[in-house]
């Protein structure tokens, strides 16, 4: 995930104020922040790491499957499930797992 949203970079900042390797938006960020029970700074690359994971991690729990999990990181859980996964999303999803068969 974090490949695909920054190339790793955790100087990225988005459009939608989504900050650094793993891309968290904010609101996110303090969300995830009461699931790890601790404040995570998005601005340090192991808190947006954590993040991150955290996240991932919620939305596994969530979902029916990995896809729609990864496609719930990029177009947001809700949206997917009352939606579908629009084309942009798919896309993001074939890339993700692309990506994950190479590690």
């Amino acid at each position: 995930i974090a490949y695909q949203e920054s190339g790793w970079d955790q100087g990225q900042v988005s459009v939608a104020n989504a900050i650094g390797a793993m891309q968290v938006i904010p609101s996110s960020g303090q969300w995830a922040s009461g699931l790890a029970g601790r404040r995570l700074d998005l601005l340090r690359a192991s808190d947006n790491a954590t993040a991150g994971v955290v996240i991932l991690a919620a939305l596994t729990r969530s979902s029916s499957s990995l896809d729609t999990a990864i496609a719930g990181y990029y177009q947001g859980l809700g949206s997917v499930q009352q939606n579908g996964m629009y084309p942009d999303t798919l896309g993001y999803v074939a890339s993700v797992k692309a990506l994950m068969s190479r590690v």
